[in-house]
């Protein structure tokens, strides 16, 4: 049981590094913030989403809970998932230059962060198709499996967007360096992995046993 927990965590981990390092609405306030007023107000916008997606998840999960036990329609969820995954995946691969627009509104980082947050439909789409057939496998296993995944997911996107906060306050240089834009691109590969367990995951649901 520990190793499946463990799995649970490494799951999460790469998830969440991988959508913390992601361009998006969130990232470009991030760093808005940390180069107009330094890496504490990054730092604000970073921790948004432990403050958004408290309600994000809660409503996402009670909505999926009346599906639980409908496998057709977790399966269905399970492959909706597998394709925003492998758009994600093509996306990073094909991105030739990460380019970031920068604001010049007044500062009221955490405020921004919120905001942002509720209004971007990653999230939203993140724990309807990915997050939420994660934590209904964990739950199979043991409590503590969900536990470790959110944990492992969060540490990672609150983390990462922390160190980016702190590498651009101190570098405006960094989003075009080299070794961030093949960051990213790797993360294409890992996106479309994860998309493959999903595809998998869904089959086996619908009695469509390819592969083992």
């Amino acid at each position: 049981m520990m190793y499946e927990i463990a799995e649970f965590l490494i799951t999460g981990i790469l998830l969440g590094f991988a959508a913390g390092i992601s361009p998006g609405p969130l990232m470009a306030i991030t760093i808005s913030e940390s180069l107009q007023h330094g890496s504490k107000e990054g730092f604000k916008v970073a921790i948004s989403p432990l403050i958004t997606d408290l309600l994000i998840v809660s409503a996402v999960i009670y909505i999926l809970m009346h599906f639980q036990q409908q496998n057709s329609v977790i399966a269905l969820i399970s492959l909706a998932g597998a394709l925003y995954l492998t758009h994600l995946g093509i996306a990073s691969l094909r991105t030739k230059n990460i380019s970031i627009e920068v604001s010049n509104l007044k500062k009221e980082s955490l405020k921004k962060g919120i905001l942002a947050n509720f209004l971007n439909p990653h999230p939203y789409l993140f724990w309807i198709a990915i997050g939420g057939p994660i934590l209904f496998r964990a739950a199979e296993v043991d409590r503590l499996a969900q536990v470790m995944f959110v944990i492992g997911f969060y540490a990672l996107l609150v983390g990462s967007k922390v160190v980016i906060a702190l590498f651009v306050g101190k570098s405006r240089d960094f989003l075009k360096s080299k070794y961030y834009l093949h960051l990213f691109r790797s993360l294409g590969i890992l996106y479309l992995l994860f998309a493959l367990f999903f595809i998998q995951q869904g089959l086996v649901l619908l009695g469509l046993h390819i592969w083992r």
